[in-house]
């Protein structure tokens, strides 16, 4: 084969390689990979702590990648509705649909076989399991989405779909709603509260600039001081919710209360500390908190 050949090969090869690579970015962008990865994992884990044992593999599995489309659905959607939005954020501007390098069609077609897949492949555990899925993607895409730009209880609204991912998990093993599967919603849903608004207040500029109202301001337009307060009521509502669930629900035992307590309490912390200095390095500090906070209590409840 002659030097030119190889050079030629290689050359086709490498660019192959390129585009594969640049391919697979967009689908990751375009479906906040991540994001829908931490959506899936409370799924998984909300299964998980209901069924112990007893979990099945073939759920597991439905479980597992029909949450993960149905995420993605609702992830395409999103980006579809904010496509011009997105273009004026520093963080979004190069989001695929934002940047013009995808098809609307394109997208709107991924978002629709996602969903469909996703939310058959639910539907083929039980019923409920597939309603909360649908409810999850239509109340994101269709309520949450384009309230942003209208109020601050979008943050409310978008609190829902974000906690209907571990209630699906557990009703995937139970077929119904049960006071652990509410509980751990309720976790799920106050948690979110401060876990928002310390990224409101990181990303607050960009925000500002395409119109999302995400963050109680002030007269002057500006971040309200009480944020760390706000934050700290919805911290301080989790320890009821887990003594609730404690009282009300026997596989809820005392480890798994006195670690959500525990968690809970270091939370608040955060919080009242973001109220206190109210500056850029403890809503950082709050936002870590909060990566952290979910995951653990969920394991506490599934290890315990």
């Amino acid at each position: 084969m002659s030097k030119k050949l190889k050079t030629y090969n290689s050359s086709v090869e490498t660019s192959a390689t390129i585009q594969h690579i640049s391919v697979w970015s967009e689908i990751k962008a375009l479906t906040k990979f991540k994001l829908a990865l931490m959506v899936l994992m409370s799924s998984i884990l909300g299964y998980l702590i209901v069924a112990g044992f007893d979990a099945s593999p073939l759920i597991l599995g439905l479980l597992s990648l029909g949450g993960f489309l149905t995420t993605a659905a609702a992830n395409i959607l999103n980006q579809v509705l904010e496509r011009e939005y997105d273009a004026q954020m520093d963080r979004t501007k190069n989001r695929p649909l934002a940047a013009n390098r995808m098809k609307v069609s394109d997208a709107v077609l991924m978002a629709g076989i996602s969903m469909v897949l996703g939310i058959g492949m639910l539907a083929f555990i039980n019923p409920l399991t597939a309603l909360l899925g649908t409810l999850s993607l239509l109340s994101y895409a269709f309520v949450y989405t384009p309230l942003k730009r209208y109020s601050t209880a979008s943050v409310a609204v978008g609190a829902i779909p974000g906690a209907l991912p571990v209630l699906i998990g557990t009703c995937a093993f139970e077929g119904t709603l049960s006071v652990l599967g509410l509980t751990l919603f309720g976790i799920q849903f106050l948690w979110q509260f401060p876990h928002f608004w310390a990224i409101g207040w990181l990303s607050f500029e960009d925000y500002k600039k395409a119109g999302f109202k995400l963050l109680p301001i002030n007269e002057e337009g500006n971040i309200d001081n009480n944020i760390g307060l706000y934050s700290g009521i919805y911290a301080l509502l989790l320890i009821p919710v887990c003594y609730l669930g404690y009282l009300n629900d026997a596989r809820i035992n005392i480890a798994m209360f006195i670690g959500s307590m525990v968690l809970s309490i270091a939370y608040l912390v955060f919080c009242i500390l973001l109220q206190k200095r109210k500056d850029r390095k403890s809503a950082l500090a709050l936002m870590f908190s909060s990566f952290f906070y979910l995951p653990l209590i969920l394991l506490v409840y599934m290890i315990f």
